[in-house]
């Protein structure tokens, strides 16, 4: 926009502050002929060095002070709170900030801009000229204590001040009436004590400011109205940015903990709780996760991973590198087999950034935890009787670094023992190093398992953060806990079995054996009819030893393996059709099942309820 500056000087392009600014320049070098009595110049805000602390007549250093005290805010409190100090009382005796609810940001349009909110007053920031100036901002509750929403009648001064959006003096009836609508006051007579200035953001009015001078007090001048309007130009400057802050850390938080798993898997043997805190210190999404995956033989994969930094990309990486993981975790491989295919993924992905990763197998059955690590912290066991340990597992090197080098290390789980993965988020801080962290975090868990009764999964993670949890955290954290409840040997029954014709009625026989044996009489039909199908389907692609597994838990279920990688699927058969009913049986008769590739081959599974139970048929 181009605007002829005083005296036929020309005409330039001019943003709206640099506009205001040589307007202000231009009237000090021809100062108005006839002004309003001379107001003493406005002092310096306090704070700001030496040289504002002493009266100044120049206008436009004192505008240079304002505006880096307002810059100084880093959200929406602080930037107002900043402003208000600034005008009050070395340019005004009252503020007033006025907001459009909601604030708009962006590109979005205000569906109703006629909206506004009483966000801050001068009740919380004024303070007599030479008394020592404020250090802490006000606190939160007072400005909400004070809001209030108005809405401008159409066609009313009001409205229409704010549609033109333009800085105006307080010296005729129409502002008058305006600022006493602004105000919620009687109106006033005219004058030159009040200043209303719009908050110009880079596309929209954000609201407005008001600035009072009381009787006493010299009145503003037309110098005065561009002060003003700096002011507030650079306050909606502000205040938009952190409206953009705040909304991007928003979207950067749901979208961190879109990635997370919306809840963990309930599965016989094993319990768990998580948490997952994101840093306090930084509004950009990390590259934090863990999960649990259930694998056959109701044993469950734990796992957790770090992609170093903080940005959108560790982001997307860390979800492609957990997706990764659930892909290898369905295939039943080793847990040093699962890594070494990661850090291929992850050099196919053909990024620089690094992760760390440690996968952990239960099976509770056997009691038995299998770990890999990938240059991840080294998990804590907590014993039954309390003691706690640091497992020891070969680190190996980070996801993406393409040394592999990764092992399994096998250890015995005990039932009530608790595994407790981590990032390093919990343990690492400015002040103290990783393994002094750890200690810590040791000495947290035997502490809270030092009760009549063992700690539950809830307080062991909230023992765990310990202060952490209430925030002052430099990284994100996210946390895992599983305790191992395992599996009674007499709850289970397995048979390896050839590949014959005859297979079929063997596994009737030895269902039928089984359940007489648990007690589960009233599943033998069902069960029989259920187990001959899925055998008969295993026979028909086995070339090895078929296996039967039984476990009976809060379910009963079972599990037919082969070597074969083909998956059945279930199809409709036609009244002609002698075969292909199998499947459709499973679906009918079993409260659930599946079909899940392995290394070996694949796994075919269903489960009944126990009778008795709610899903019981």
């Amino acid at each position: 926009m181009a605007e002829q500056l005083g005296g036929g000087d020309g005409i330039r392009e001019q943003t709206p502050g640099m506009r205001e600014r040589a307007a202000l320049a231009q009237r000090r070098q021809h100062p108005d002929p006839s002004p309003p009595s001379a107001p003493a110049p406005p002092a310096a805000p306090p704070g700001d060095g030496p040289d504002l602390a002493e009266p100044l007549t120049d206008r436009l250093r004192y505008l240079d002070a304002a505006t880096r005290r307002i810059a100084r805010g880093m959200n929406l409190d602080e930037t107002l709170w900043e402003l208000c100090r600034a005008a009050v009382p070395a340019f005004a005796d009252r503020a007033f900030v006025h907001l459009y609810a909601p604030l708009p940001v962006g590109d979005e349009t205000v569906a109703d801009p006629g909206v506004l909110r009483l966000h801050c007053s001068d009740r919380s920031v004024r303070r007599a000229p030479g008394a020592a100036p404020a250090t802490e901002p006000p606190s939160t509750d007072a400005p909400a204590a004070a809001a209030e929403v108005l809405r401008p009648a159409p066609g009313s001064p009001l409205a229409a001040l704010l549609q033109e959006g333009r800085p105006v003096l307080g010296d005729t009836r129409r502002v008058a009436a305006a600022a006493a609508e602004l105000l919620g006051t009687p109106q006033q007579r005219p004058g030159r004590r009040l200043i209303i200035a719009p908050l110009h953001g880079r596309r929209h009015v954000l609201g407005s400011v008001v600035v009072v001078r009381e009787p006493g007090r010299a009145d503003f001048t037309a110098d005065d109205l561009i002060v003003a309007s700096q002011l507030a130009t650079h306050t909606a400057l502000g205040l938009e940015k952190a409206s953009l802050y705040e909304r991007e850390a928003s979207i950067a938080d749901a979208l961190q903990r879109t990635m997370l798993p919306p809840s963990l898997p309930e599965t016989p043997g094993v319990r768990m709780a998580s948490r997952y805190l994101p840093s306090s210190r930084t509004a950009q999404v990390g590259g934090d996760w863990y999960d649990a995956i259930p694998l056959p033989g109701n044993r469950v994969a734990l796992v957790i991973g770090d992609v170093m930094g903080h940005s959108m990309t560790s982001a997307a990486i860390m979800g492609q590198l957990r997706t990764s993981v659930q892909t290898l975790a369905g295939l039943d491989l080793p847990p040093d087999e699962v890594l070494h295919h990661l850090d291929d993924q992850a050099g196919r992905l053909g990024s620089e950034h690094t992760a760390t990763c440690l996968y952990a197998m239960y099976d509770p059955v056997l009691h038995r935890l299998l770990v890999s690590n990938a240059g991840h912290l080294p998990p804590v066991l907590l014993r039954p009787d309390g003691g706690v340990e640091v497992l020891d597992v070969p680190p190996g090197a980070p996801i993406g670094v393409g040394n592999g080098g990764f092992e399994s290390v096998e250890t015995h789980a005990p039932a009530g023992a608790t595994l407790l993965l981590y990032t390093d988020g919990l343990v690492e801080s400015r002040d103290s190093d990783v393994l002094d962290g750890v200690e810590r975090l040791c000495a947290r868990l035997r502490a809270a398992a030092r009760g009549s009764a063992p700690p539950s999964l809830e307080e062991l993670c909230d023992a765990a953060l310990g202060t952490l949890g209430s925030g002052g955290r430099d990284d994100d954290i996210a946390l895992l806990a599983a305790r191992f409840e395992g599996i009674l040997p007499e709850t289970v029954a397995y048979w390896y079995m050839a590949p014959r014709p005859q297979t079929a009625g063997q596994a009737r026989r030895l269902t039928r054996r089984t359940l007489g044996e648990w007690g589960l009489d009233a599943l033998v039909e069902t069960t029989e009819l259920l187990v001959s199908e899925v055998v008969a389907n295993a026979v028909r692609f086995a070339s090895r030893p078929i296996t039967l597994r039984l476990l009976h838990t809060d379910v009963l279920r079972c599990e037919v393996g082969d070597d074969s990688p083909v998956v059945p699927r279930m199809r409709h058969a036609q009244l002609s059709d002698e075969g292909g009913r199998g499947l459709f049986l499973v679906d009918q008769l079993a409260e659930r099942w599946g079909a899940t590739r392995v290394s070996t081959g694949k796994v075919v599974w269903f489960e009944q309820p126990l009778p008795g139970t709610p899903g019981d048929r």
